[in-house]
């Protein structure tokens, strides 16, 4: 077990926060407001842009290629040691974390913009504007990850990503439903303009939180400060859990969530359109209703981490929450049927929503603090890559075999993935115990 983990031979295991005492903390609602400014941008270069895509006669393969811009969240890992152990000229005063968090979204906004002025018409300048917001985007998930994980316990962490996600499916509701609705009765780029708007709340709340209070210890010289940034943040997981139990972890977070990552790109728009939808049910449906279930998920799996710890909630929910995609075959037999539609999405937005806490928690209890940024974000990217690489090859699946087929292909990993759930049951139900949440 990791030293930092184990309790004191003698002590009391430390008491876990009651589910009031965790939501009600000012860091809760201050990640409400973060949770916004991470999930505004993420539909605006995914889902949502397929629909202007699409409109703008380009075709599903391609769409789906340009809608995986996304990609960037995957491999967030690769830049997240600049968040760890540099400070930008400008925003040096803001602090580590908010100085990258403000400059992130700054940029996001300055994108979104470019996105308006250019539109597909100016196919190869719009999609490197498409490229800026989703790496700023992905850089703004790493510091506000980094954010959450050091102003708050483990034990704290599954209300967090409560309020951080209800925060955040809002952003989702604005780029995703507001935005289709609007591009009923506006053009796209004016869509993008408001929704760039909608950034400008975010940068207040980044100016007026406080900055997490951790000491990091200054590198001697270039070798050092090297070492600390690329190397470390990798050899420190597996020297502080072993070779083995590393590496059957990472091949659970690997697999686990590739269900729910598989159904986020580009493909899932035109699923909808050519199963006989209107983006107006589109977005009312998924967007308006299906974020509010996912809400309601997510402060039911706060409340399960709060009360039975990170571990057992997770194991109860990967099963339902990676089967729910089978629900989709039930839109394919009743196309065009919004009650099926409203079904299907209550049922995978429910058991999504359930997952998001326990996976975050889970995720953050196996950070070292000294290297927060760059070991969530190489989690968090591992978490997400399996599904966004499938995702990436989505259009030429369903193309090739069908929209059925390809949601059945989604599910089959979470086989691989409750066997080592299982293994991996004893250790850290184990960690769990001892740090005294659950």
């Amino acid at each position: 077990m990791p030293t930092e983990l184990a309790a004191k031979p003698g002590a009391e295991p430390p008491r876990r926060p009651s589910v009031w005492q965790a939501f009600s903390q000012p860091a809760a609602w201050t990640m409400c407001l973060l949770g916004f400014s991470s999930g505004l941008p993420f539909l605006l270069v995914a889902g949502t842009l397929a629909y202007w895509l699409k409109e703008n006669g380009v075709e599903l393969k391609e769409i789906t290629m340009i809608a995986s811009a996304g990609m960037f969240y995957a491999f967030k890992f690769i830049w997240a040691p600049l968040l760890d152990h540099w400070k930008l000229p400008l925003f040096r005063r803001l602090g580590q974390r908010r100085g990258w968090l403000l400059f992130a979204q700054l940029v996001v906004a300055a994108g979104l913009l470019a996105m308006a002025a250019l539109t597909p018409a100016n196919l190869g300048p719009f999609i490197a504007a498409t490229l800026v917001v989703a790496f700023f985007g992905a850089t703004q998930d790493i510091a506000v990850d980094a954010y959450r994980i050091e102003i708050a316990s483990v034990e704290a962490q599954g209300a967090l990503v409560a309020t951080y996600a209800l925060g955040y499916r809002i952003g989702l509701l604005a780029a995703g439903a507001l935005a289709l609705i609007l591009a009923d009765h506006v053009s796209w780029s004016w869509v993008y303009v408001a929704m760039a708007i909608g950034m400008s709340l975010p940068i207040l709340t980044t100016l007026l939180a406080r900055e997490p209070e951790v000491v990091r210890q200054a590198p001697r010289g270039w070798g050092e400060a090297m070492r600390e940034a690329v190397i470390d943040p990798f050899t420190d997981f597996f020297r502080r859990y072993g070779w083995l139990l590393a590496g059957v972890t990472l091949a659970f977070i690997l697999l686990f969530k590739i269900p729910e990552q598989a159904t986020i790109g580009g493909v899932m728009s035109p699923f909808y359109r050519d199963m006989g939808f209107s983006k107006t049910e589109i977005g009312t449906i998924t967007k308006i209703y299906g974020i509010w279930i996912g809400i309601l998920g997510v402060f039911i799996g706060g409340a399960a981490v709060a009360r039975w710890g990170a571990w057992r909630t997770l194991g109860a929910t990967i099963v339902l929450c990676g089967a729910s995609n089978l629900l989709y075959l039930l839109v394919i037999v009743y196309p065009g049927n919004l009650l099926v539609l409203t079904l299907v999405i209550s049922g995978e937005n429910l058991t999504l929503g359930i997952l998001g806490p326990p996976t975050v928690a889970f995720l953050s209890s196996l950070v070292n603090r000294q290297h927060t940024a760059t070991q969530y974000a190489l989690l968090s990217s591992l978490l997400n890559l399996p599904g966004k690489l499938l995702g990436f090859f989505a259009g030429g699946i369903a193309a090739s075999m069908g929209y059925g087929t390809y949601f059945i292909i989604t599910v089959i990993a979470v086989l691989p993935a409750t066997g080592l759930f299982l293994y991996l049951w004893p250790h850290y139900r184990a960690e769990e115990k001892a740090r005294g949440a659950g």
